[in-house]
């Protein structure tokens, strides 16, 4: 095959396969734009099979006709939006914080208990991530009512911590296990203690894969819905719960959740176009030891 016909079908194979992965989002930000019809009729092309409408926007108040007025339906999508933030940010901020330690006694400490060792503890972390979310649903929820945390950030934070620890612990235990050990026996005869060359020595250099398993934990929580669904009802409910709830007498009101769709994959995508560099480096910087 020539070279030249072999690298067009490789683009275009390429472009095909990014105008389908594309197309979902491209699907929602359009229709918040459409009013019933264009939704009923499929209408795809803005300008060309529909005129866009503010309709979308309008039903959350960000419309230019409603965004400089008291809008009830704003306030309530900022306070999902900013529980979503908080949720989002401080799970992942704890889970950062004790898997970066749990990772780092794994990966320099050899643990023995009855015949568990460092390896079978580091697979338990890794297998509650094939443990489906609804088999905690009834234990969590009983749990939840007795300590009073139901419909409470601190609940839904502390729920968010336990999903997301694994990949944090799985991805910290990697970053350390290719820092060589000679740097922080260094550092102790230098005059630090273990924790002094924990923080000084040890969490610099693996700062790019505590900046990947962050992104990731920011990205698994700001989506999750379960848990979110389950545990709370008004106060600390999140955005991915609210576009669910867009479905009334007359059905679903697809421009709504469209525009709330698109306000929830807006940070997503510019989380991903600024900071897939630091992802990458965070995934594969200990790919090679």
């Amino acid at each position: 095959m020539p070279y030249a016909l072999k690298r067009f079908l490789i683009y275009a194979a390429l472009i095909l396969w990014t105008i389908i992965a594309l197309f979902p989002i491209f699907w929602t930000f359009s229709t918040t734009f459409k009013v019933a019809k264009d939704v009923q009729l499929g209408n795809i092309i803005p300008w060309v099979d529909f005129t866009p409408n503010w309709l979308g926007l309008r039903a959350i108040g960000l419309s230019p006709d409603t965004i400089f007025t008291e809008s009830t339906p704003r306030t309530e999508f900022l306070k999902r939006f900013w529980n979503s933030i908080q949720a989002s940010v401080g799970a992942s901020v704890l889970a950062l914080i004790l898997g970066s330690m749990a990772a780092y006694g794994l990966s320099r400490f050899s643990y023995r208990w009855k015949i568990w060792r460092n390896r079978d503890i580091s697979f338990f972390f890794l297998s509650q991530l094939i443990l489906p979310p609804v088999v905690l649903a009834m234990p969590f929820l009983v749990l939840y009512k007795e300590l009073a945390l139901l419909d409470s950030m601190v609940g839904l934070i502390l729920i968010y911590t336990l999903s997301v620890l694994p990949i944090v612990i799985w991805i910290m235990k990697d970053q350390f296990d290719t820092i060589p050990q000679e740097l922080e026996q260094a550092a102790l005869v230098d005059g630090c203690s273990t924790w002094g060359a924990f923080f000084r020595i040890i969490l610099p250099i693996a700062l790019p894969g505590m900046v990947a398993a962050f992104i990731l934990s920011v990205i698994l929580c700001w989506n999750e819905y379960f848990f979110a669904a389950l545990l709370t009802s008004s106060y600390a409910k999140t955005l991915p719960v609210m576009v669910a709830s867009q479905t009334g007498s007359q059905g679903i009101s697809w421009w709504s959740m469209a525009a709330l769709s698109s306000a929830a994959i807006l940070p997503l995508i510019i989380i991903g176009v600024f900071l897939e560099r630091y992802i990458v480096k965070g995934l594969t910087s200990g790919s090679v030891k």
